[in-house]
């Protein structure tokens, strides 16, 4: 064995209301790609701060190529050759992703070398990338990729991923793992944070698991199982879901010829959006992220309200130029792809981020039932099995996943008629992800329409009753589940339903077909 790249030794960071890494120890090899495993909560992302500078531990050490050292600050980690992608990610939205990128590069570069190196490498690793757009006007898709950008534009001696391919299509992370198995070959070391097990098994040589901050098995996971690793990491394999075919109720979102410009430069323009949600029925629109589901989600959660009044309707009333509030009035209820800033304040408590959404606390007059609201906090909390200091914690101390099971579960609690919800499952773990399509299809048996954007599309067959692909700001013909399949859903992601000549297809491919022949009924100029 050679010397270890990284070395963690008896690591401990303790907050006022949890003990994040407790006596953790950590060996990672040159070129070796190492997971880090554990449930929502087990202290991984304090862990990769710590390594990257962001965070000092209480107790511990750590040793870079065998010697000690005190990483102050991620520029001092960068300067070692340490490059990290934040599952919340750490850009400034007012600058352009050239110049963000630039930030965090050496300074002898001029913006016009970083720009044409993002070019390349974007280029290279197949993640579409405008280097002169502003951040602001990227989908949470698009920021991952300036993440992933930066960091391997650093050409680092250890890459610290976390959540990489949470909103990544199944093509972009095949491509990924491509250029993480080249960097390991050339000696670069990884570390790596994923909820998704058969991407750990296929891509990582060694795993440590963590539990409530404590390392509790140290593996090589292309050894185990799924269930094997589900059971070091949350204590049991996650509950099987149950998907009972029904019949759907009565109409209850209808998009019809839905047509909106952009509103900047960067975005884009909703091009003849039609399809209906139905009592009792999932519905899930897949796609690579930027290819219009912010503007479609905008118009639906009424923070868009330029549509034509009778494009879009619930239960048959013309909502198009209905605000969130008066929407919310009629059942519908909305959960962001963004937790913090769209689905939570960060610096305010988990009982006050209730009342962006839900007002049962709130008295006729205006006044806050202060302890109805921390007792609806709770039972969320509960619920869903938060991880938090309580109802007063605030939306930033808590964990990303955790911090989505929140969210998720204020919107669930709420008994919508109409649920759409937007990468709901983004960054929880195995355990917490399995509650949460559970709830999405118990709402289902319930009667409640649900809407589902994903890019995870091992969800969307697990959940869906209908699927579409949403590319270029068109909308694929709808497919049953039963008749779709990853591959015909990834060319679909292309926009190739519209494009393919309607002919004769080699034996299997019936749902390419109907789509091709849907696809040309809707749009005969290009038959």
């Amino acid at each position: 064995m050679s010397i270890p790249r990284l070395q963690l030794a008896h690591i401990s960071k303790r907050y006022p209301a949890v003990v994040a890494n407790d006596d953790v120890s950590l060996s990672v090899q040159p070129g070796e790609i190492h997971a880090v495993l554990g449930e929502n909560g087990a202290g991984k992302s304090t862990l990769m701060k710590i390594i990257y500078g962001a965070v000092k531990p209480d107790e511990g050490s750590v040793l870079w190529n065998g010697q000690p050292v005190h990483i102050r600050n991620p520029h001092e980690a960068r300067a070692l050759g340490i490059s990290m992608v934040f599952q919340h990610f750490s850009l400034f939205d007012t600058l352009t992703v050239a110049e963000n990128v630039w930030l965090g590069l050496e300074k002898n570069l001029t913006l016009g070398q970083v720009t044409h190196s993002i070019t390349a490498k974007a280029r290279e690793y197949g993640l579409d990338l405008d280097p002169a757009r502003p951040v602001h006007t990227l989908s949470v898709g698009e920021m991952q990729r300036v993440e992933i950008i930066r960091a391997l534009l650093a050409n680092p001696k250890l890459l610290i991923l976390d959540e990489p391919t949470s909103v990544l299509t199944p093509q972009a992370v095949d491509k990924l793992f491509v250029v993480l198995r080249q960097l390991a070959t050339e000696g670069c070391s990884i570390l790596y944070i994923s909820h998704k097990l058969p991407e750990i098994r296929e891509l990582c040589s060694a795993c440590t698991v963590l539990r409530a901050g404590q390392v509790t098995g140290v593996c090589d996971p292309r050894r185990e199982s799924n269930a094997s690793l589900s059971r070091l990491m949350i204590g049991a394999e996650p509950p099987r879901l149950e998907h009972h075919d029904r019949k759907p109720g009565a109409v209850v979102l209808n998009v019809q010829a839905l047509h909106l410009p952009r509103e900047d430069q960067f975005g884009v323009d909703l091009d003849a959006i039609s399809f209906e949600v139905r009592a009792g029925q999932v519905v899930g629109i897949a796609g690579v992220s930027g290819n219009g589901q912010q503007e479609l989600l905008l118009a639906l959660s009424g923070e868009d309200t330029r549509a034509q009044p009778s494009m879009i309707q619930v239960f048959g009333k013309a909502v198009g130029r209905f605000g969130p509030a008066h929407r919310r009035h009629l059942g519908v209820h909305f959960v962001p792809e963004e937790r913090l800033g769209r689905g939570a304040v960060p610096t305010l408590g988990l009982a006050h981020n209730l009342m962006l959404t839900r007002t049962e606390a709130i008295h006729g007059s205006g006044w806050i039932r202060v302890k109805a609201l921390e007792a609806q906090a709770r039972r969320i909390i509960a619920r869903f099995n938060v991880k938090a200091g309580g109802p007063h914690a605030a939306a930033q101390s808590l964990s990303g996943g955790n911090l989505q099971k929140f969210i998720v579960g204020r919107e669930i609690d709420a008994n919508p008629k109409l649920l759409i919800a937007s990468q709901p499952t983004w960054g929880v773990d195995v355990g917490a992800s399995a509650q949460i399509r559970g709830e999405l299809l118990a709402l289902r048996d319930a009667g409640c329409a649900v809407l589902v954007f994903s890019e995870e599309l091992e969800e969307l067959f697990e959940i869906s009753d209908r699927l579409h692909v949403i590319a270029k700001g068109r909308l694929s013909p709808p497919i049953e589940r039963a008749r779709a399949s990853v591959s015909l859903i990834g060319e679909w992601m292309s926009g190739l339903w519209v494009v393919q000549p309607l002919r004769e297809t080699p034996a299997g491919s019936l749902g390419r077909r109907l789509g091709e022949q849907e696809a040309l009924r809707q749009d005969p100029d290009h038959a």
